[in-house]
């Protein structure tokens, strides 16, 4: 027997069990995976298994918002207050903040023993709007359930809104459906986006677990203990939200299947690729149990550059461009960290076509006079993280709070800007090779080849990572150390590494945590190993090679050139016996740019020792260290770069040593450059 390494269900259990039963059972079988290649999969029989518990919850959130909080809290207001026994259990993926988290939550008269995932729930609680279309939410309740649904819409106007196939599920399941503006709440109370007080409230009064004002007085005695260390006044903002939760809960009748109303849209886009359309869009949908084995790459590849087909539309706000007051700086689409604001400089005629709501502005720079320069959000990509706004140094003369790039409400906005995105993404690409110097306004005109990754909103991380590829990204090689920046790299199932249009990008890689610049310096000494076999075969076809060629292909060049050049080998060696070799390895001539990239974890502690190593020697790598001054991976532990004095999640009571200077110890060997960026300051 196999049985695979996902939560298993008392499905699986019984299906073993009547397998045994048979009068010839198989001697090999795989339970709980779809297995259509070996056919040794047992069929699941339907659960009947009692569930025993008095009450079962499933809470949907996205990653910060507290749902995962809240769950905790309410699993010891329930085991603490009440005489019942309380067990949880929390699902969530990579994504630190951003990603779905379900929350499982069971209440029981009895010691529980349940060791598996809850299927079928008295109540679910789906905490973001987006949810609604993306996940089987209403399908996991069970008849008679309560659905409670976090919206901006109205009790009247809710219906509508949903998706048929929503509708017609809380119908079959003769559900009762409740509806709470907990992000207003939030807001009013001065919360930003942590919605947790007010779906807690919310919670127990539906489900009355807890009798009359109890659950009230049991949740402003949580919060008390939570935050009073953060001053009383963040305490009574979340008593204020407990009180408004009550006042703000709206219950909206079934009604039969709206015609009008929307359908559930597929989760991923039809122009993506069909591996994308099947196993990514499951995945996607949380539905990646149920794939058959079949559909997974027999070689364990991914394509590159998924992230574009997800559309987190996670954001509440987004940034609209007043294109009256932009100086055309590009300092928003630097510093944004999922490559979600764009800017292009193409020709008037290539905007004759553009729909009318996007904007265009005649280019001020000297050097592309006669251009038109045009901005354009990502609205479904995008995570509200401001950081565009508080970095856009133009404002309204007339009111300083308005400037040229503004925060607005996402719901309005998405369909049009939608559109608009969707013409950007098809303009012409500028050609990088003509740009007359590299700098913060003209590195932004250059497309990323990393996008909308799976790192927190507003990371202070990924803006160095974009700009290398916008830089070196069709020639790169990086290995990454393990920490933040391989987890929102090296995602499961999307990945934020794309191509270019000629289907060149970075080549990324992930080792240990402990020996990736070892590992770095191998895919330098690999590249010159590969790139010197090139030139001996080079010498040795040189009777077949014009003279001019191959010594241009011996002289320095710019990766354009040598492309170029590698073109005119590949043809002048066409026919030629033995040439083959030669041909089909000569984009090793084209100069590789290695990087090795980690936290300050990996630079300044873990893997120090062979990061010394490396810089010691003479070997061409270059190395990118994203100093957070904290293990933030983690969750917040001290190292070596942080400050004196200074205090993490993990060190309430402060460094109390000096921080190392990593630059001007490897400064110290003399042939080694240092340097260090703030992307900030640009502005």
């Amino acid at each position: 027997m196999v049985c695979h390494p996902k939560s298993s269900v008392p499905d699986c259990v019984l299906a073993v069990f009547n397998e045994l039963n048979e009068t010839k059972p198989k001697p090999r079988f795989t339970v709980g995976i779809y297995d259509d290649v070996t056919h040794l999969s047992l069929a699941l029989p339907e659960n009947t298994l009692p569930s025993g518990a008095k009450l079962e919850a499933l809470f949907y959130g996205l990653g910060s918002d507290g749902s995962v909080s809240a769950t905790k809290n309410n699993i010891k207001i329930i085991g603490n207050s009440t005489p019942w026994y309380a067990q949880g259990y929390f699902v969530y993926d990579s994504k630190k903040a951003g990603g779905l988290t379900v929350s499982h939550l069971r209440v029981s008269e009895h010691p529980i023993r349940s060791a598996y995932l809850i299927s079928q729930a008295d109540f679910v609680g789906c905490h973001q709007l987006q949810f609604i279309d993306k996940y089987q939410m209403a399908e996991r309740l069970k008849p008679g359930g309560i659905f409670l649904l976090n919206t901006p819409y109205s009790a009247d106007e809710v219906w509508a809104r949903l998706p048929q196939e929503v509708q017609a599920v809380l119908n079959q399941k003769k559900a009762r459906l409740f509806v709470i503006n907990a992000a207003k709440i939030a807001r009013e109370c001065g919360l930003a986006a942590r919605i947790n007080t007010v779906m807690q409230m919310a919670f127990f009064h539906l489900t009355n677990i807890l009798p009359g004002d109890s659950a009230l007085m049991e949740l402003q005695g949580a919060i008390a203990k939570s935050y009073s260390s953060k001053g009383q006044e963040l305490v009574e903002r979340n008593w204020q939200a407990l009180a408004l939760a009550r006042e703000s809960l709206s219950g909206v009748p079934l009604q039969p299947v709206n015609a009008s109303s929307p359908n559930r849209p597929p989760v991923v886009s039809d122009a993506a690729p069909d591996f994308v359309k099947t196993v990514t869009a499951a995945m996607l949908a949380g539905l990646g149990d149920a794939l058959p084995v079949s559909a997974l790459p027999p070689d364990g590849t991914w394509p590159m550059g998924t992230t574009r087909w997800e559309k987190r539309n996670i954001a509440e706000e987004i940034p609209i461009w007043k294109e009256e007051l932009c100086t055309q700086c590009n300092h928003c689409v630097a510093a944004c960290p999922h490559s979600a604001i764009r800017a292009k400089v193409v020709s008037p005629d290539a905007m004759e076509s553009a729909p009318s709501s996007l904007h265009s502005l005649d280019v001020k720079s000297r050097d592309m006079r006669g251009q038109k320069y045009v901005l354009q959000v990502a609205p479904e990509d995008c995570t509200g993280c401001n950081l565009c706004v508080e970095v856009c140094p133009a404002k309204d003369r007339q009111n300083p709070d308005i400037k040229a790039i503004n925060m607005m409400s996402r719901l309005e906005h998405v369909e049009e800007e939608k559109v608009n995105y969707d013409f950007f993404l098809n303009l012409p690409e500028i050609d990088r090779s003509k740009l007359e110097r590299i700098d913060i306004r003209t590195s932004q005109l250059i497309t990323p080849l990393f996008e909308y990754s799976g790192a927190c909103s507003g990371c202070g991380e990924t803006p160095y990572i974009k700009l290398l590829t916008q830089l070196y990204g069709d020639r790169m090689l990086i290995a990454n150390a393990t920490g933040c920046s391989s987890i929102y790299g090296g995602n499961l199932p999307s990945t934020p590494y794309t191509t270019d249009a000629n289907g060149r990008g970075p080549a990324w890689a992930n080792s240990l945590f402990e020996d990736n610049a070892e590992f770095g310096l191998g895919f330098r000494l690999t590249v010159d190993q590969h790139r010197a076999r090139v030139m001996r075969l080079l010498d040795q076809f040189a009777d077949n090679i014009p003279a001019d060629l191959h010594a241009a292909l011996h002289a320095e060049a710019t990766p354009e050139v040598r492309r170029e050049q590698v073109t005119a080998l590949r043809n002048a060696l066409q026919g030629v016996d033995g040439a083959e070799q030669l041909v089909t390895d000569a984009d090793a001539l084209v100069e590789k740019s290695i990087w090795l990239i980690g936290g300050d974890g990996w630079a300044y502690d873990i893997g120090f020792g062979g990061l010394d190593h490396v810089l010691s020697l003479t070997e061409n790598v270059n190395i990118l260290v994203l100093d957070t001054q904290c293990y933030s991976n983690t969750g917040g532990q001290a190292s070596k770069a942080t400050p004196l004095g200074a205090v993490t999640k993990f060190g309430e009571h402060g460094k109390r040593k000096a921080r190392k200077d990593l630059g001007v110890s490897m400064m110290m060997y003399g042939h080694v450059y240092v340097a260090q960026i703030s992307l900030r300051r640009a502005a």
